[in-house]
């Protein structure tokens, strides 16, 4: 009878009787550490060589040998990436940094960036002049071409669509890794196409205590939101009142009361100089925060005020026009100076859910129809030049009602010319001066276009139908991508700062973690009990904190975090509203404990 050597020697020659067919341990032991080359199965390959199977977590993969030991080369390697790639960099609007240069494929994104550092500095110091952007962290993006292949819905005949998308790569750990995934759509024979973007160089420390709870309303709070340069902190709710309180020492300044039904809607001015609030019965009302007095009031609606929305200071340094959307179906446009209704967007058969001002001049309402519409918010020039309050086109894709949209640039138009210490770079002080004015609006205007680069503006929606779609509303009426995941419906969305990730919640009680240019799957975030009503990121983008049903907000650290960073409980019941200050500080929530709780580091 043959006896089954205990390991086969790779070198040494054997004889050309040995029996090969069947399955034997290698190495005589089963533990790594005690073999730790050549620990797993071997079988046989039907040629008179054989298979060794590595089980061992740490060393798994698979090898061939022929009949005399020796390793068989069988161009199946995992690691079977070029160890070199050539890269053009190039900014947001597609302007080319350096030429081509041929990168080892190991580089990670710290590497890259230490790269694209070196190539800035090299171009400051031709134009004479050096800035230090030493400390700058950077993202990247990679230009793929995917190729989609389907059939003619009435023909049956094969189309071929080309179209090409950004995949970011900052968070893999080496191109490697990023070509290893893509192969199918990269090819390193080509010219890798790299588009950088600067990332926040500050960072926000992440809130994990309650500092403050500040009591005074008398009913569920339904909002909270901080002020652009977040020195000032709103809130509105089931009593009718609306509150301002100091952000420093966590006390109230002003109580307003003018409202007679619940406060369902509110909005900060982007220049942080007017704040807007509508209730239940369809008053409009706007206050001067300053002095807790009320400048203005509308009955703007029929019915009740789902939604509003300021225009962007980048496309009016006046800062006086406002959106407002209602159960009725219609939004409209109001000058809250003059309290004229300039335009009533009328299309909508159903309630409008949701209403947001764009940075393109165009505003967004989505609507229980199962619609989005696009209307333009601006007068054109020349004959051909559109009205304002013109129906632009329609959105349609989903099958059941729209509860929320996000756009790209919403942190953008939300924070005006303040930066992320809420300051503006002027000697006036004076927000209604013209100096201060046109101060802002130059400050909002470049941080607009340095923002925007080249890129089209994004649109997300999220409905009942437990879908998103992802849209460019400035270029087509298709929708770029569906989004599904989630298994209940969906009511919030929000892109981060840099609108490199959005986040959605849902009833289903997660959050998910979405590439903000092709809509990518990145993370699902469970953790809370109950359905989750809102989301608010951090100023870098860096953390996402969320609101729930089970009475608790959560930390979640993007997108490494898929279980989250904090819990913050203390609430005694549901919580509604929650808001991330611009300058990164604190977060508020706000609960139907009729409480506010202050949270930070």
């Amino acid at each position: 009878m043959d006896v089954e050597p205990s390991a086969p020697k790779p070198t040494t020659s054997t004889s050309s009787t040995k029996d090969l067919s069947g399955v034997a341990w290698t190495g005589g032991s089963l533990v790594g550490s005690l073999n730790p080359i050549n620990h797993g199965y071997r079988t046989s390959d039907g040629n008179g060589g054989y298979i060794i199977t590595n089980t061992h977590k740490r060393y798994k993969k698979t090898s061939r040998r022929d009949k005399d030991g020796n390793l068989v080369d069988d161009g199946d390697d995992e690691d079977d990436v070029v160890g070199n790639v050539v890269v053009q960099f190039s900014n947001k609007e597609g302007d080319t940094v350096g030429d081509a240069m041929d990168v080892p494929t190991s580089a990670g994104s710290d590497e890259l960036a230490t790269l694209i550092r070196s190539l800035l500095d090299q171009e400051d110091d031709e134009d004479g002049h050096s800035t230090n952007k030493a400390h700058i962290p950077y993202a990247f993006f990679a230009k793929i071409e995917r190729t989609v292949r389907s059939k003619h819905p009435s023909t049956g005949e094969e189309l071929v669509t080309t179209h090409t998308e950004d995949v970011d790569i900052t968070d893999y750990s080496s191109l490697k890794a990023f070509l290893r995934k893509y192969r199918n759509d990269v090819s390193t024979e080509q010219t890798l196409q790299l588009t950088y973007q600067p990332m926040a160089l500050f960072k926000v420390r992440p809130v994990t205590r309650c500092t403050d709870t500040l009591p005074g309303h008398t009913d569920a709070i339904l909002h909270v939101s901080y002020s652009p340069d977040g020195k000032h902190l709103a809130s509105g709710g089931g009593d009718a009142t609306v509150r301002f309180w100091d952000v420093f020492t966590s006390t109230p300044r002003h109580t307003c009361k003018g409202h007679k039904d619940h406060v369902l809607s509110t909005a900060w001015s982007p220049d942080g100089v007017r704040f807007a609030s509508g209730d239940k019965r369809g008053f409009l009302i706007v206050w001067e925060p300053n002095k807790g007095v009320a400048v203005g009031t509308i009955k703007a609606h029929s019915k009740w005020i789902t939604g509003m929305a300021w225009e962007p200071m980048h496309r009016n340094s006046k800062c006086e026009r406002l959106v407002t959307s209602s159960k009725d179906g219609l939004a409209k446009i109001w000058n809250v100076r003059t309290k004229r209704c300039e335009a009533t967007l009328a299309g909508h058969v159903d309630s409008i859910e949701s209403v947001k001002w764009g940075g393109e001049g165009l505003i967004y309402t989505a609507s229980r129809d199962r619609t989005i519409k696009v209307w333009n918010a601006e007068d054109g020039q020349g004959v051909s030049a559109s009205r304002v309050g013109i129906l632009v086109k329609t959105l349609t894709g989903h099958g059941h009602r729209v509860n929320t949209l996000a756009v790209s640039c919403d942190y953008i138009c939300r924070t005006g010319p303040f930066d992320h210490y809420g300051k503006i770079d002027v000697a006036s002080k004076d927000r209604d001066s013209q100096e201060w004015r046109e101060a802002a609006y130059q400050t909002s205007l470049s941080k607009y276009k340095a923002f925007k680069g080249s890129e089209p503006e994004r649109l997300i929606s999220g409905s009942d139908d437990f879908t998103l779609l992802l849209w460019h509303p400035t270029e087509s009426k298709k929708p770029l991508k569906r989004l599904t995941g989630h298994q209940q419906a969906v009511n919030h969305l929000a892109f981060s700062p840099d609108s490199r990730f959005f986040a959605s919640a849902s009833f289903d009680k997660k959050i998910k973690v979405w590439n903000g240019r092709s809509g990518d799957f990145v993370a699902t975030m469970t953790g809370h009990v109950g359905a989750v009503y809102q989301v608010a990121w951090s100023s870098d983008g860096r953390y996402l904190v969320s609101a729930s049903k089970d009475s608790t907000a959560k930390l979640w650290e993007v997108p490494s975090g898929k279980r989250a960073k904090e819990t913050l409980p203390g609430h005694e019941d549901e919580v509604y509203a929650l808001d991330w200050s611009p300058n990164g500080s604190s977060v508020a929530t706000g609960s139907k404990d009729r409480t506010i709780k202050i949270w930070k580091h």
